[in-house]
């Protein structure tokens, strides 16, 4: 099986990487800048491009793995042909494919990607959609050889899915990024607060995540709350430390009545 990854991005960086390692072949690599192209390409030993003409036209998938935006502008500029069309965003339908390509789908892993990160994903769940019933055998052929978790879920589910993982892992990583900001300031290191970060992450492998709230919050200890919203100095973090305080002791008193 030849594939061909248009972009060059954390995902494709990631996904390409490990399918070789799976033994698949990676004939081409498009991107609009030279240096991302040129340098996945040398990773996986493949040819690239940054020319959409140039794309080459016998290979079996092909892998959008683009910015949502750019997907309305690329793929329009592909030449048809007849290898199966996938994206690989949460909140895009495969419809997008429509009038471009016969054979199009969804190849959709849940997991967060950083080029100077390797993950693995034989435990990462790969969500997949086909127009045609026939190209899915080979779709999840393609996902079980890269994890154990590969399932197929329509445009609808997964954009719910995509909303949750942003909540999950999107928001989650800005309030790291918070959390390592107030530590700074004080010269004190970030690291301090890994244990924590790692056993709340552990926990909610085992009870769930309404069980496993602690804090001020869902305790609505006032006094607690109102001295530390008074040392934080700018008003976006007092105004998030509220929201967020209000929605955990409100769920917790939604928890209780059930």
């Amino acid at each position: 099986m030849k594939i061909v990854f248009i972009g060059a991005g954390n995902l494709a960086t990631a996904v390409s990487l490990e399918m070789q390692r799976a033994g698949m072949t990676i004939g081409q690599i498009y991107s609009r800048t030279r240096e991302s192209a040129e340098s996945l390409a040398k990773k996986l030993n493949t040819q690239w491009t940054t020319n959409l003409n140039e794309i080459i036209p016998d290979a079996d998938l092909y892998i959008f793995a683009l910015k949502d935006a750019l997907l309305t502008e690329i793929i329009p500029k592909v030449k048809p042909n007849e290898g199966l069309w996938v994206h690989t965003a949460g909140s895009v339908p495969m419809q997008i494919f429509e009038g471009h390509a016969k054979r199009y789908g969804v190849f959709y892993p849940l997991q967060t990607f950083t080029k100077k990160r390797r993950v693995k994903l034989d435990k990462t769940p790969i969500f997949l959609e086909v127009n045609n019933p026939e190209d899915m055998k080979m779709l999840k052929k393609v996902a079980i050889a890269l994890s154990g978790n590969a399932q197929e879920l329509d445009s609808e589910k997964r954009k719910m899915l995509h909303l949750a993982a942003v909540f999950a892992c999107n928001f989650t990583n800005h309030m790291y990024a918070l959390a390592a900001k107030l530590l700074e300031e004080q010269s004190l290191s970030y690291e301090l607060i890994l244990p924590l970060i790692i056993e709340t992450a552990d926990k909610i492998s085992e009870i769930p995540p309404s069980e496993a709230q602690t804090g001020p919050a869902v305790r609505f200890e006032k006094e607690i709350m109102d001295k530390q919203i008074a040392m934080l100095s700018d008003p976006g973090m007092q105004t998030i430390y509220r929201l967020i305080s209000q929605n955990i002791y409100k769920e917790k008193l939604q928890h209780e009545q059930y």
